[in-house]
């Protein structure tokens, strides 16, 4: 039975083969973090299933309106959620840097969403943000429940605090957009793609917040959550997939950019964090071929895909693509973008599937909403 991120498994930003490599390691300073980490990863992730499989639904949004409604809450380094709350929406700065920096990077994701393409929030109807900070004992791992983030403060040796890149929180919260929209089955190709659209979005979120064009973003996704003589730059690369790190704790990113080295394997759900490679590349391409601020054309292209409700939760690459294209000529016509996106997936070794009826216009951004972030 294959399980999605909506109704029956929480998400990970750290792959667990990484996870798995470092509790095989004979530091116990490696691997007793890694391994307290997996545990806690299998006991959410069993959670999830029982308690979906039980409710069947999430908790209703309150309404939308164009601000956020943050709650912060710490674990004080236990495993009980969400944890003693610290500050509300509007609240004071703490004294603590990882409650200041989730509760910043919840409030550029909200902002990002609904002033690029008009969301409001994960569901699009208002859902609050929480958060919970200082998980477990070194626990290696940031992650979306289905309601909630949480976040680890990583072992001190490999990762560090998981609230620093605000691309990871902005990768894990867009689970729950997808959890809201398309439902990727969490599993293949679509598990695959799953976590790409994570990866794009967490990308595009860390580029608005910078004011970067595609031609001047980095293209990484958690650039400065890996520790000093870690030999890498960053969890993956959407630029160059295969490339964000080689170290001989971590081995070596086993992450393929073309269809020609996608990798089949029963672990990781059939590789979801490994062959997003390829989608990943596909939208860097689409995104530096067009210029300018990724999230106008390229991010909406794939906004419009995810949720305009022609994508099925078991699509494949195959269909995501044509999916892309349809979305492509609703919004933009035949030109530049469309050709683009078929050049872009081209450049990975997929054909898209022919398309049915042309996807409906998204909704327009709401009036006095940016196109591209001022200052």
């Amino acid at each position: 039975m294959a399980f999605t991120c909506a109704s029956s498994v929480f998400c990970t930003i750290v792959p667990p083969h990484l996870l798995e490599r470092l509790a095989r390691h004979e530091d116990p300073e490696l691997h007793h973090p890694a391994r307290r980490s997996l545990r806690l990863d299998a006991e959410h992730r069993d959670r999830r299933r029982i308690a979906v499989r039980s409710s069947g639904a999430s908790k209703p949004s309150p309404g939308a309106d164009d601000s956020p409604r943050r709650t912060l809450y710490d674990a004080r380094h236990h495993q009980t959620l969400p944890g003693t709350e610290v500050r509300a929406e509007g609240g004071k700065p703490s004294a603590d840097a990882s409650v200041n920096r989730a509760y910043d990077g919840l409030g550029a994701t909200f902002d990002f969403y609904l002033t690029a393409y008009g969301r409001h929030s994960v569901d699009g109807a208002g859902l609050p943000l929480d958060a919970s900070v200082h998980y477990g004992e070194g626990y290696d791992n940031a992650f979306w429940d289905g309601s909630q983030m949480v976040f680890g403060d990583g072992d001190g040796k490999i990762f560090k605090d998981f609230t620093i890149p605000v691309d990871v929180i902005g990768h894990e919260l867009t689970h729950g957009v997808t959890q809201f929209s398309a439902n990727l089955t969490y599993e293949g190709q679509s598990g695959a793609l799953n976590e790409s659209v994570s990866d794009v979005f967490g990308s595009l979120i860390k580029q608005y917040a910078l004011r970067e064009s595609a031609q001047d973003a980095d293209w990484l996704i958690g650039k400065g959550l890996l520790e000093p003589g870690v030999h890498g730059v960053a969890l993956r690369s959407m630029q160059a997939p295969g490339t964000a790190y080689d170290d001989p704790r971590l081995g070596k990113d086993p992450q393929p950019a073309h269809m020609d080295q996608y990798v089949r394997t029963s672990d990781d759900n059939g590789g979801v964090h490994i062959n997003s490679g390829i989608p990943n590349h596909a939208f860097y391409l689409l995104a530096t071929a067009l210029g300018g601020y990724a999230w106008e054309r390229a991010g909406r292209i794939w906004y419009d895909a995810l949720t305009g409700g022609q994508l099925r939760s078991a699509a494949d690459f195959a269909t995501f693509a044509g999916v892309t294209v349809a979305a492509a000529q609703a919004r933009f016509g035949d030109g530049e973008e469309k050709q683009a996106v078929l050049a872009a997936w081209s450049g990975v070794g997929v054909t898209p599937a022919p398309h049915g009826a042309p996807l409906p216009h998204q909704a327009a951004a709401p009036e006095g909403a940016e196109s591209a972030p001022q200052g």
